[in-house]
């Protein structure tokens, strides 16, 4: 039977067939050099005349959802997802009085919280269908390049899925995405390089051991997996499509997710306009950003307390500044202050604790905010892309441990007077 959908090259407009092993486009591939971003990226392409005729528009959105949206995804069956539950996660919405004064209820806040899938990052869509469609094919052996949350979320699925995973990481990476993928079980290989290094690597393991690639953009079913999140902001916000999403971006393929999930509903007619995808950079590592409006693309040394966006060579660069380029996107980089300051507000007045990447786009709303460029009214939705527990070092200039004192009340007096002073008595 052949697959329900096609690859097209985002460079060169070539059409691949679907339901085969394919990375990027073999005849934009060869044109590739070191130190750009790769040409030949692949989108995956429906069959939307036909997933029309599935339901009436207006119940088209709920027949797509009772079939867990097999239509728009290249797999066959369902029992092919892992175990572990993904996405599905929690938004929240955000007013004046929970928000501690940093949004003042003059617009609509949303708070997409994927820190809570089972790996506790937003890699986990990605991974499960890259996982799922594994093995369908009956691929057993995985490979990733990731500076730690990719790489810890192939390893915590494949665990899930029977298969096994080797994971290529710059030796800086945080130790608790180091920790989480020895415990899963994954082959661990550090290199002494970069994440660029990590990701040249893996695709030579996957070229001559065979090893299925999971390496954002590469594999274009990366963007597929991410896609999803599209979907279920579209539900929880009572099928209405959100005015701005504040993306944090390195290789710039959660991006291109998020607007490919929106733009398979523009497609079939359930949506009639796209929300404004803003992506957000650290200033210390926004190659993606600083490129966009340029002729020949120039690397800036990436240095960022951020590492999941601490990208030299944005692998999907070319799709995702298509999509902002034809859907009025919008970009924004914040310091590396603004990020740990974001993460700590947020912490503290909303009791999400995120990674310094899932901060970044906060920080890039708080910019947005400050600079009166949110339209009073409007919906906004931040995504929250991973747990703070990923990377505890990163927060550490933030918060003070306190020393440790006598178990008695006396001990404590002076404390409760000078935090507390209302209850001191």
């Amino acid at each position: 039977m052949s697959a329900n959908y096609h690859f097209e090259c985002t460079d060169c407009k070539a059409k691949y067939p679907g339901g085969e092993v394919i990375y990027l486009c073999p005849a934009c591939a060869g044109e590739n050099r070191p130190g750009l971003p790769p040409r030949g990226v692949l989108k995956t392409i429906y069959p939307y005349n036909a997933i029309r005729v599935m339901a009436d528009p207006g119940e088209l959105f709920s027949a797509l959802k009772d079939a867990h949206f097999l239509p728009l995804l290249p797999l066959a069956s369902c029992d092919s997802w892992p175990l572990l539950k993904v996405g599905d996660t929690p938004i929240y919405k955000w007013t004046s009085g929970q928000a501690d004064g940093w949004n003042e209820g003059k617009f609509e806040l949303y708070l997409k919280d994927d820190s809570q899938n089972p790996t506790f990052s937003f890699k986990d869509r990605a991974s499960a269908l890259v996982s799922a469609w594994a093995k369908e094919k009956g691929i057993g052996s995985l490979v990733a390049a990731s500076t730690g949350n990719a790489g810890s979320s192939l390893a915590g699925i494949c665990a899930a899925q029977g298969q096994r995973a080797m994971i290529i990481v710059p030796a800086t990476a945080p130790l608790a995405k180091l920790t989480q993928v020895l415990m899963y079980g994954a082959l661990l290989v550090p290199v002494k390089g970069t994440y660029d290094d990590a990701f040249d690597l893996s695709v030579e393991i996957s070229r001559k051991y065979g090893f299925y690639n999971r390496n954002t953009a590469y594999n274009p079913l990366t963007i597929e997996g991410k896609k999803t999140v599209s979907f279920e902001i579209f539900e929880q916000l009572e099928r209405q499509v959100p005015d701005r999403i504040f993306i944090p971006v390195g290789d710039g393929v959660i991006l291109a997710g998020v607007c490919k999930g929106f733009e398979d509903l523009l497609e079939l007619g359930i949506i009639s306009r796209m929300p404004v995808p803003v992506a957000v950079q650290s200033e210390g590592s926004s190659n993606f950003i600083r490129n966009l409006d340029q002729a020949t693309f120039a690397i800036k040394p990436s240095m960022t307390i951020a590492d999941s966006i601490s990208v030299d060579v944005p692998r999907c660069f070319n799709m995702a500044a298509a999509y902002l380029k034809k859907y009025a996107g919008e970009h924004v980089t914040v310091t590396d202050r603004e990020i740990l300051d974001a993460s700590l507000r947020l912490s503290r007045s909303t009791g999400i604790f995120t990674e310094p990447a899932a901060a970044a786009a906060f920080a890039g709303m708080l910019k947005y905010r400050d600079e009166g460029l949110i339209p009073a009214g409007s919906k906004n939705v931040v995504l929250l892309t991973g747990s703070g527990l990923k990377d505890l070092t990163a927060v550490q200039s933030s918060i003070s441990i306190p020393s440790a004192i006598k178990p008695e009340l006396s001990a404590v007096k002076k404390i409760i007077a000078e935090k507390f002073p209302k209850q001191h008595s």
